[in-house]
């Protein structure tokens, strides 16, 4: 192994050393605690501390890193406490997250720090966003974000590259390329003989480097780095290494050829360091037993007190009030004057008002920039706004929900437009995953709205139609809402940008053209949680939402004679229960009505709360009326056959007669 000092000094030599043996005896003691059964499992990234450490040594101290679950020097060199480490994997109160995720699966804004969720790629949208915001904030940082060689197979580094590439992203892709992701050699990973071969094809550059060697992964981020501070450009760098213990110790190595074991046991990355340091003459004989020795101490005192320390008292209250960022929506004054607004343009008031108010504001879509949106509920906007804050995506949803929540890691707010919200299926993983858990995990708020267009009626089949907002209604973590009238468009839209908590808000593609009402000129905000009671009255309840409201004042209007109330819940994540059991209480009679398929549609869970909470006050069996358990048809006589509306005489009169 060819070390190149350059121009370091022999304390900067001496530094790089302790960082990089540090890691190394803090693993070893991990695997004696493992042994002993002190600690249940263990990821080691013996063999691989001198991408970690010569990386993040080269890194400034405020530009974020987001590392994997094998670079421990990464937490170390960022001079986090050993004793919060050590307190997070033991899931102790003094951990990064309470006790409520392992290993590295946690963030730190005070060392910069993202951790990764264990389905690996996401966080390369991340680092995107996260570098996005420095960008617009016209910061001159970089972002060093880490992958495995395996992981390089998902989607995730793909739409990630590409959308560095394509947006000109100071972004650092670090591929730790060990050989074996778990058990599965690499020549069963991909078919190119080289990674960093992959950079072509997105138009950047690419290195190719000894990842066992600190000098060179040291020089190599260090000048990257200092280059794309500067001008802005994404990098794909591959470090060659070998992973010398298992994915996780429980695998072992069996699968592993034992000659590949001798053969990186002699490019070790601390020895082969040491060797060069002694021959410098920078490192003395007697210093690595006794750096070593120091080490040891500190680290067996440190493990003694976690061990000591008390384990964490369960609290449902707390666990139930962690969930999302406390909030309130802000005091406005409300405007005394009106406008009558189609459904549309009370959405398109509502982001324009949250544009002009939240500068760090950022809209991101597919053609939502001078095409203005498929609906054009965003034209204009790159006029007034700007095409940094006004962009036009890829068509890749996965990508830009990470790249929205990077964004709100580094002090700005995204609002993410999903060309219809059958399409967020392929960024699903990030918004119950990540967008949802962040907060509960370790106390960051995600700034991060969805727009998601929805519904039939428009007989555009089974892939621009669906009401799939049961999807997320049982994720804790995610606000949903579902405005019914361009009032609550404009109000719960303006208040989901407010909100510091993930928000998907659902928004019905044919109301947009279809109604129109009269929405408070101004700023306006509706809050999250709170339903409205569309219609009094005394003989039963309709809770519905969405289209629904429509249909159930439809009926109303059908039948004059019946005293029907209308409850529309506006938000169905949290949803209020109390007006709810208010009104069935009242009536005596309830029917829960929606858009979406009745098997696990949310209204189940609002007839199970009914049934439950308000049994004795029913005179009848709560009903469900929704649409036909099949994908939505396409055709018009199909489409309507298919939706609730259909069914909903026959379920109202078959509650009334009970």
């Amino acid at each position: 192994m060819i070390f190149d000092r350059k121009k370091l000094d022999n304390n900067t030599l001496l530094d790089i050393y302790k960082r990089i043996l540090f890691p190394r005896v803090i693993e070893e003691k991990m695997l004696i605690l493992l042994r002993q059964g002190t600690i249940g499992k263990w990821f080691s990234g013996i063999g691989q501390e001198a991408i970690a450490v010569g990386s993040t040594m080269a890194m400034e101290t405020d530009e974020y890193i987001l590392p994997m679950h094998r670079n421990l020097g990464v937490f170390t060199t960022r001079d986090i406490p050993f004793i919060r480490l050590m307190a997070q994997w033991q899931g102790k109160p003094s951990g990064f997250t309470k006790g409520r995720d392992r290993s590295f699966h946690f963030g730190t804004q005070d060392y910069k720090i993202i951790g990764m969720i264990s389905h690996l790629g996401p966080q390369m949208g991340l680092a995107t966003g996260i570098a996005l915001a420095d960008v617009l904030a016209k910061r001159p940082k970089a972002t060093l974000v880490f992958t495995g060689e395996g992981a390089t197979s998902e989607g995730d580094f793909h739409e990630a590259l590409n959308i560095a590439a394509v947006w000109n992203l100071p972004v650092i892709f670090l591929i730790e390329n060990n050989g074996y992701g778990l058990s599965t050699p690499t020549n069963e990973q991909y078919k190119c003989k080289r990674l960093v071969d992959k950079a072509i094809g997105y138009g950047m550059e690419g290195r190719r480097i000894d990842g066992n060697n600190v000098l060179e992964v040291y020089d190599t981020i260090k000048t990257i780095a200092k280059e794309i501070r500067q001008n802005p450009k994404p990098y794909l760098v591959e470090c060659m290494t070998f992973r010398m213990r298992g994915h996780e110790e429980a695998s072992g190595t069996k699968y592993v050829p034992q000659e590949l074991f001798a053969e990186w046991q002699d490019k070790d990355p601390i020895t082969n360091f040491e060797k060069y340091l002694k021959g410098e003459g920078v490192l003395r004989p007697e210093w690595p037993p006794f750096l070593r020795s120091e080490f040891t101490k500190q680290i067996d005192a440190d493990v003694a007190r976690v061990l000591r320390e008390r384990e964490i008292i369960p609290n449902v209250n707390t666990e139930l009030n962690d969930v999302y960022k406390p909030y309130t929506v802000p005091s406005f004054a409300v405007s005394p004057t009106s406008t009558v607004k189609r459904y549309l343009d009370a959405i398109t008031d509502g982001l324009r008002l949250s544009m002009q108010k939240h500068e760090n504001l950022v809209l991101m879509g597919q053609d939502i920039a001078e095409y203005g949106g498929v609906f054009k509920i965003t034209d204009g906007f790159v006029k007034e706004f700007g095409k940094g804050r006004v962009r036009n995506t890829p068509i890749c949803e996965s990508g830009i929900v990470g790249t929205g929540m990077g964004l709100a890691l580094n002090g700005y707010k995204a609002v993410v437009e999903m060309q219809f919200a059958d399409f967020v299926s392929s960024g699903f993983n990030q918004v119950v995953n990540n967008l949802a858990k962040t907060y509960y995990r370790w106390g960051q708020s995600v700034d991060v709205v969805i727009r998601m267009p929805t519904g039939a009626g428009t007989a555009a089949g089974p892939f621009h139609s669906q009401s799939n907002e049961a999807w997320f209604t049982k994720t804790p973590g995610l606000k949903v809402v579902y405005p019914a009238f361009p009032s609550d468009a404009k109000g719960l839209l303006m208040a989901a940008i407010d909100d510091p908590n993930p928000v998907l808000y659902f928004e019905h593609k044919y109301l947009y053209r279809n109604l129109t009402g009269e929405v408070l000129d101004g700023e306006t905000y509706i809050e999250i949680g709170k339903a409205r009671v569309v219609r009094e009255g005394t003989w039963a309840t309709i809770i519905t939402y969405g289209m629904g409201v429509h249909w159930a004042l439809e009926y109303v209007n059908n039948h004059p004679g019946y005293d029907i109330e209308i409850i529309d819940l506006r938000s169905l994540q949290p949803w209020d229960k109390e007006a709810v059991e208010a009104s069935v209480k009242k009536t005596g009679r309830a029917l829960v009505l929606h858009e979406d398929t009745l098997t696990n549609g949310f209204g189940a869970e609002i007839a199970a709360h009914i049934a439950e909470h308000c049994f004795i006050n029913l005179e009848a069996p709560v009903m469900r009326c929704a649409s036909l358990d099949t994908p939505i048809p396409m055709n018009k006589g199909l489409e309507d056959q298919f939706l609730a509306k259909h069914r909903l005489e026959e379920t109202m009169e078959k509650l009334l007669g009970f």
